[in-house]
């Protein structure tokens, strides 16, 4: 009788459930649910207006995807819940959500529905800027070696940032509130009942350490008086590496998915992370693209070296044995939607429209042909602050070379060539810093919807790029985790690189650099770098000076 394990990938927009069979790694169905409030950037459900830079969730919604898509994968595939032998999560960070003691989320207790800080923090809140600039400016001075292992600086998308933000601003709802707790972790402590902190979300987004823990008391005291106890009082300083099984199903976990009780549950990963296995890299010298709204930027290493401008390096952050590099730029997909939102003019929906096509296929398809530095144009792909290598949240997107006879189609492609550009920045301070990248993978949407988007990434790097095997690759991941979680004695595997074995794989489809091409994007790439450095390292901080009289 088969086995299965099923992985649930909570997304920025989204969460879908992939059930998995474990001999073979064959996806045999899937299930996705928008989340109902998406992402709350500018009201609360009561209407309430938010500042600028604030991005929330409601968690009743992910809750909703476990109701959801869990019971429709396995009624699509008419497998029963007693030959599922495990489940496990991946999820966004940091996404920070303060709680009561059982599990209660602060937002859905009537007096607070209407305060903002009571809701999620998604990854992409950057309102906690100002908090992440003086954690910085106090880690440079008295915990430096900790702050080198994220590139320099703490992102204000991190939890001490957020929770800074909220200490400061409502000390009420921090008071309230008895956990602070990723969404992922939470998750898990919905589904058994058990609070079980996951490595890789204390590891990448809070500052901890495998050996050092979390920064000291002193340091957190200096930060904030409060903030002295934050780990025993909101946090906890235990934490779970991955691989693990955090637990079983409860019964309440149970009836909320539809699986049986006692079901092993893995120890959750970050959505992007989650997805290196997935693609077969069990391995150092191997990067992995998870692109999406965002980009992640993945690598295994067997030693830890300090990297400027990652966005961590966490032992045993993403497999067992290893170090994992992160980097990431923080609006890739989200650019591209912003531009066909508001940019494209009506006559270009009404030709999409009728020829049956997505406005970005059709606009695909208007410089298909385009040769590149054709249209003039160069922009930088800072529309959401900047990930890496320059960590910094307050930075805007430029454009650069319009004329009265740019067309809409030369710009979207202009957006695009400035990510793959930021890609090159990402892969050229790695291997300026001793880390090997010897083979790109890609994963997620863009990678398997955008064939063009692709070919100009690997003209702009100048290397071969192939494709995951899975389209659904970060909850390919965790039902691999789920597997370990379980293990063999159930069904399943004992480690991760056992399970990658059986369950992953890399699509034959070989994206390979146009020398030509290359050597043009050669020359624009310089010319990217020298916007790079001059609007983001210091020489001229309009772009900071424009947001301060825009939040006035």
């Amino acid at each position: 009788m088969a086995k299965y394990t099923i992985g649930v990938d909570f997304g920025t927009l989204s969460g879908r459930a992939l059930l998995v069979d474990v001999e073979t790694g064959r996806e045999v169905a899937t299930a996705v649910l928008n989340y109902p409030h998406a992402v709350m950037d500018e009201a609360l459900p009561s209407g309430r207006k938010l500042p600028p830079d604030w991005a929330l969730q409601h968690p009743a919604d992910y809750l909703e995807v476990l109701k959801t898509t869990v019971p429709s994968v396995l009624a699509q595939a008419g497998v029963s819940p007693a030959d599922v032998i495990g489940i496990s999560i991946d999820f966004t960070a940091c996404t920070l959500l303060p709680i009561l003691a059982d599990g209660t989320p602060l937002c859905i207790l009537p007096e607070y529905v209407d305060e903002p800080h009571a809701y999620v923090k998604l990854w992409k809140h950057h309102a906690a800027q100002g908090q992440a600039d003086r954690i910085n400016a106090l880690a440079e001075k008295e915990d430096p070696e900790r702050l080198a292992r994220y590139g320099g600086k703490i992102s204000s998308e991190w939890l001490f940032s957020k929770a800074l933000q909220l200490l400061e601003e409502t000390p009420e709802i921090y008071e309230k509130a008895d956990k602070l707790i990723e969404a992922g972790d939470w998750i898990v402590m919905q589904l058994t009942g058990e609070e079980k902190r996951s490595a890789c979300f204390a590891g990448y987004k809070a500052m901890w350490h495998k050996a050092e823990g979390y920064p000291s008391k002193d340091f957190l005291k200096k930060l904030h008086p409060r903030l002295e106890n934050i780990v025993e009082e909101k946090l906890s300083p235990d934490i779970y590496g991955l691989g693990g099984k955090a637990g079983v199903l409860s019964q309440k976990g149970a009836a909320l998915c539809g699986l049986m009780p006692g079901t092993a549950v893995g120890i959750p990963s970050i959505d992007a992370h989650v997805a290196v296995p997935a693609a077969g890299i069990v391995s150092s010298g191997r990067m992995l693209m998870i692109m999406g709204t965002s980009t992640c930027h993945m690598l295994l290493d067997t030693v830890e070296k300090v990297v400027p401008g990652t966005s961590g390096v966490v032992e045993d952050g993403i497999i067992g044995g290893f170090y994992g590099y992160e980097a990431g730029q923080a609006c890739v997909g989200d650019h591209f939607d912003w531009f066909v939102k508001n940019c494209v003019p009506a006559t270009y929906h009404e030709e999409a429209d009728a020829k049956g096509i997505s406005i970005h296929k059709l606009l695909r398809e208007k410089v298909q042909e385009q040769e590149p530095g054709e249209s003039g144009l160069l922009a930088l792909d800072w529309w959401n602050g900047n990930r890496s290598v320059l960590v910094d949240a307050d930075l805007s997107g430029l454009l650069i070379g319009m004329s009265l006879t740019t067309k809409p189609e030369e710009i979207y492609r202009a957006l695009i060539e400035a990510t793959a550009y930021g890609t090159r920045m990402i892969i050229e301070t790695y291997e300026a810093y001793g880390i090997a990248i010897n083979e790109i993978i890609a994963a997620g949407g863009i990678a398997e919807k955008d064939p063009m988007m692709m070919q100009i990434y690997a003209d702009v790097t100048k290397r071969e790029i192939r494709l995951a095997g899975s389209a659904q690759a970060c909850a390919l991941g965790s039902a691999m985790f789920a597997a370990v979680a379980a293990g063999s004695e159930n069904g399943g595997y004992d480690t991760i690189a056992e399970a990658a074995k059986h369950m992953a794989s890399v699509k034959d489809l070989v994206y390979k650099p146009n020398a030509a091409h290359a050597e043009k994007y050669d020359l624009l790439f310089e010319e990217y770098k020298i916007l790079h450095d001059y609007f983001g390292r210091g020489e001229n901080n309009v772009m900071k000076r424009l947001r301060k009289l825009r939040q006035k």
